[in-house]
């Protein structure tokens, strides 16, 4: 008997702790907005995330994928975000620049020099510093997806050496970093969203651009494009980032479950990431682009010629976080 009623009372409470846990998760819908076409990197992981979320509360938060920067482009959707007109999205790091200076960081040309470092760097305690100058903007981090090394195409010719890149009409993101490193290094540097990209190509408005290469074949640049340079200057992140308005409306419940489900997404995003980028390269070739790599000593002249941008970067994130930075890519690189 005394097993039964054990039994019983362990039942009850399993019963009324699963109501109270229940009774933590209202109905809602997430809009997720994301820059990428749907079959791309992104939007697989963000339909994996919205599977983790679905399941760990018995489909009562769904969440909503819109690709194709249908929600607007990332400035667009970071002013819903703050706003409280949209729930999450995810983006690049860069775009955030003017909402939250030390996201600069993350645009400092050959900081980074491995997926190592990028993991350690990103998940340590630089990458969570970066991450909470957002919440007093009105946005918050919760994880850093990888969008990958970025590399450089056009449409004039391959670039081979530094003065290769004088005068080539190149479209960055708008970002003072990058309008600065590009135009150090003689290109003429024109902000534009990527909403706007492969339309810019294709009218010949820009030469060219800088991606990593999953975005470069997911967004079929190699349809207007000609020659691809493998430059890995910039180690390039995305943020999944949620409003700061909504999440303050959820339940602990419901932000441990965005939460678990983000580090979960990261993981699979950056493995699905890195499979998908080998195999991006061989295919832009085999769909005729020109590829070439640029040789270890242009890629040291074209460092040197952006010491004044490292020098920028310091000043602009503030030089306890460039100093703690550039310590713990030390103790990476030895390994500690």
């Amino acid at each position: 008997m005394r097993i039964k009623f054990a039994l019983a009372g362990a039942l009850a409470a399993l019963i009324a702790a699963s109501a109270v846990q229940a009774q933590d998760f209202k109905p809602r819908i997430v809009r997720f907005g994301y820059g990428l076409v749907d079959d791309s990197n992104q939007g697989r992981a963000v339909r994996f995330f919205a599977k983790e979320v679905e399941k760990a509360t018995g489909g009562k938060m769904k969440i909503r994928a819109i690709g194709n920067a249908s929600l607007g482009s990332d400035t667009q959707m970071q002013q819903a975000l703050i706003g409280g007109a949209q729930e999450m999205m995810v983006g690049s790091t860069a775009t955030l620049v003017g909402i939250a200076p030390q996201m600069a960081l993350w645009d400092t040309p050959f900081l980074i020099t491995s997926v190592k470092e990028a993991d350690a760097l990103l998940d340590g305690p630089v990458g969570e510093k970066v991450k909470a100058t957002l919440e007093p903007k009105g946005m918050v981090g919760l994880v850093y997806w990888e969008n990958g090394f970025r590399n450089l195409t056009n449409n004039k010719q391959p670039v081979a050496r530094l003065e290769d890149m004088n005068g080539i009409k190149l479209r960055v993101m708008q970002n003072n970093v990058f309008l600065d490193s590009f135009k150090a290094l003689g290109a003429n540097a024109v902000p534009l969203p990527f909403s706007e990209l492969f339309t810019a190509l294709e009218t010949k408005a820009v030469d060219g651009q800088e991606n990593p290469y999953n975005t470069v074949l997911s967004s079929k640049f190699y349809e207007v494009q000609k020659y691809l340079t493998i430059t890995n200057h910039v180690y390039s992140p995305w943020i999944v980032t949620v409003s700061k308005k909504w999440w303050d409306q959820l339940s602990p419940a419901e932000q441990k479950v965005l939460n678990d489900a983000a580090t979960k997404s990261r993981d699979f995003e950056r493995r699905d990431t890195r499979e998908e980028a080998a195999k991006a390269l061989a295919d832009l070739k085999q769909k005729g682009m020109a590829v070439n790599e640029l040789p270890p000593a242009e890629v040291a002249r074209m460092r040197d010629k952006l010491s004044a941008v490292h020098a920028s970067v310091a000043a602009s994130v503030g030089q306890d976080l460039w100093s703690q930075t550039q310590d713990e890519l030390t103790r990476i690189r030895a390994g500690k």
